[in-house]
Formats: C-alpha cells, structure tokens, sequence
C-alpha cells in the first residue's frame, strides 16, 4: 500500500483498550465499531493514551485497523498487538502533523488526560468529538467515586478543543449547551445524531407465545433504578404470590447497588424474582420474543438503547418519563415518573391481563415506529463532516 495521508484521523484508541481488557462491548463500544467500519478503510488511526499520543502513517493505520477486525481471544489478540507495535515502533516515536485534519473520536477517549489540549493545538488537529452524556455531573450519586471530577474534565475539554461535536440525542446535547453555559463557556457547531439501532435476531418463525415474564435490560447499577421495580414486585408477591408476573433482571452486578443487590440475595419474591446475569444478544432476544414489556426505570440516561431496540423488536415498553425517551420513544412507550411505585405496579398490572388493553393500545402505536439506523446515521454524519 501507498503511504500517503489520508483525508480523515479515525480515533482507535477506545477499541484497542477494550479489546485489550477483553470486556462485553457496550453502546458505545459498538458505535465506536460502526464508525470503525464506516471510516477506517479511507483514514488513518490515532492513538491516545496516558504515555503518548500518536497520528499513525497509512500503512500502520490499515495493518491495526485489520487487526482490529478480527474475532480473536483476548490473549491472541494481546499478543498480536504487542507484535504490531513492536515493528511500528518507529512511527509510535515519531510525532506526525495532523496537517488541520478532522479528527473523529466517538468514545470519549482521552480527553481527560493532561496534555490534550496542548497535543491537539500542537498536532493541528481539529477534533470532531461525540458526547454520549453528562450523567456524572448531573447525577453523580449514580456513579463511580471520582467520576464526576472526571467527566467535567472530559466535558471542559471537549468545549474547548472541539471544531465540532455530535450528540446521540438532542436531549445531550441541550444539557450540555445548559452545563456550558453555567461555566461561561460556548458549545461549538453541534449536531444531533441517534446511534443505529443494532437489530435483534428474533426467534425465526412464529412468535413465541406471550410469557408472564417483564424485563430490564443493562448492568444493575443505581441510576438505572432496579430498587423501584423490587418494590413493586414485593406489593405484586405479596397478594399474588406465585400467580404474579415475573421480573427477569438481564445484566451484570455494577456499582452503587448494594442495597439491590441485598434484596436480590434475601430471595423474598420465591420464583417471581430472576436475575440471569449477563447474556448473549440470541439469549436476551429469546426473552423478550414473548416478553409482556421491556421496564426501563432509570433516573437518567443519555440516550437508551435497550427501548430502541425492543421497539425496533416489536415489544413494548414502560420507561421512565424522562426528555430522551420522549425523543428517542417517538410517542410509543407509556412513561411513568421514576419514582411512583404505586404508578409503575398498576401499569405492570393492567400490561399482565389477558388481552390487556393498555398493552394493546402501545402494540398499534408501535406499528408507527421507526428505529434509527447505520445508514441514516451515516448519511447525516458525512453531509456534516463535509461543511467542516
């Protein structure tokens, strides 16, 4: 291959780190793999991290950009990449000019390191970079110790360096025009953009017969609000018993949960109550194929994938009444106020009869729905990229 610049920087960063640390991807793991296929045949790769930062010549860019394409183990994988940045060591060492480049980063990668601000003026870079949410700031009771501090770093970083920035949700990037200007500062030329919606591989054939079973979807964490539906299912256990409608809880054990995760160990809802952990996309589709609803409770959320991708499914929803799943929901789903227990388990309820109404009601508006996809994305993002 000819080693000649490429029009576009495509950040890696964020792949090569996960695909080091071997974890499930997530929504955003995946966004930063479609903009991978999407851009990484005509761009060349940068690299950020906390020992350097580097612009990779064509030639190096495509050999990483292959190899992050395949489907290797984690230790296989490791090992590869270590064999590749050995024989690029040379251009790992070499700075190169970003020649007032676009600079594509969708993962939030780096732009809390020291340094960044510096790098991307010295480098003549200009960033186009995507915010996913401002969910530490806002709520950092949800979050990790430390978190907030830095996502503000991120988010103060990303107003001043960014030529540009997109936003997976025009309710983002309003809180993010809001935070900016509580510091005085100014968001640049922004675009709003829904992620494509992965599509479920629903059970081929008939649909499964509908299930008692109700499901919430996502890594049981505080924001997500799993303490709300456990109060529900105790009202619904307690008069029902086992007549009651299930909960099926998919997703790995996260943080700020503990006192969920002690009801769940207590086991005081006999079989009405499962948590499954994590599952593969066949499994989770399985379950919802004849699921009654997809319970989304959260507190926040900067966009929402799950109902998405379980309307895009044909399975209702009953979510929280928040600003992005007014966007995203596109008038479908029944939404609820986070914290009304009394609300959520009469909704459960009337979604649990048979022939129920309301569940019918949402299955007519949902034949109006459509899912954003990777072509619609895509086709915003180049018609912006070419105005930069």
């Amino acid at each position: 291959m000819a080693d000649k610049a490429a029009s576009l920087l495509l950040d890696a960063s964020r792949m090569v780190w996960r695909r080091w640390a071997g974890v499930r991807p997530t929504g955003i793991d995946r966004l930063c793999l479609a903009w991978h296929d999407h851009y990484a045949p005509r761009a060349q790769a940068v690299l950020v991290h906390r020992r350097g930062r580097h612009i990779l010549p064509m030639a190096a860019s495509q050999t990483l950009f292959r190899l992050l394409d395949e489907e290797t183990p984690r230790a296989q994988f490791r090992r590869r990449f270590v064999g590749w940045a050995a024989r690029n060591l040379v251009h790992l060492l070499r700075p190169q000019p970003g020649g007032g480049r676009l600079w594509l980063n969708v993962g939030h990668t780096g732009l809390n390191l020291p340094g960044l601000t510096e790098w991307v003026r010295a480098a003549d870079l200009r960033p186009v970079l995507m915010l996913h949410d401002i969910i530490p700031i806002t709520h950092p009771e949800y979050c990790r110790e430390g978190e907030k501090a830095r996502h503000e770093v991120r988010v103060k970083t990303l107003l001043k360096i960014a030529h540009a920035v997109l936003g997976n949700s025009q309710d983002t990037l309003d809180r993010l025009n809001a935070y900016a200007a509580g510091i005085g500062m100014t968001v640049p030329q922004s675009l709003q953009v829904w992620p494509g919606t992965p599509r479920l591989a629903m059970p081929a054939g008939e649909r499964p017969a509908l299930s008692d079973d109700f499901i919430i979807l996502g890594t049981i964490e505080g924001r997500k609000n799993h303490m709300l539906l456990l109060d529900v299912w105790e009202r619904l256990v307690a008069p029902h018993g086992e007549a009651a409608p299930r909960l099926v809880i998919i997703g790995r054990r996260g943080w700020a949960c503990d006192d969920v995760l002690a009801r769940l160990e207590a086991d005081g809802f006999g079989s009405r109550v499962v948590e499954t952990g994590a599952l593969s996309d066949d499994d989770i589709a399985r379950l919802l194929a004849g699921a009654r609803a997809l319970l989304f409770p959260s507190f926040a959320e900067g966009y929402g994938l799950p109902l998405v991708e379980a309307l895009d499914a044909g399975v209702p929803v009953i979510a929280s009444d928040l600003d992005v799943f007014r966007e995203i929901g596109q008038g479908v789903p029944d939404l609820l106020p986070p914290d009304d227990v009394d609300g959520w388990a009469n909704a459960i309820l009337a979604y649990a009869a048979p022939d129920s109404p309301a569940r019918a009601a949402q299955m007519a508006r949902l034949a109006q729905f459509r899912a954003p996809d990777w072509p619609g994305h895509f086709a915003q993002v180049d018609a912006f990229l070419e105005t930069l």
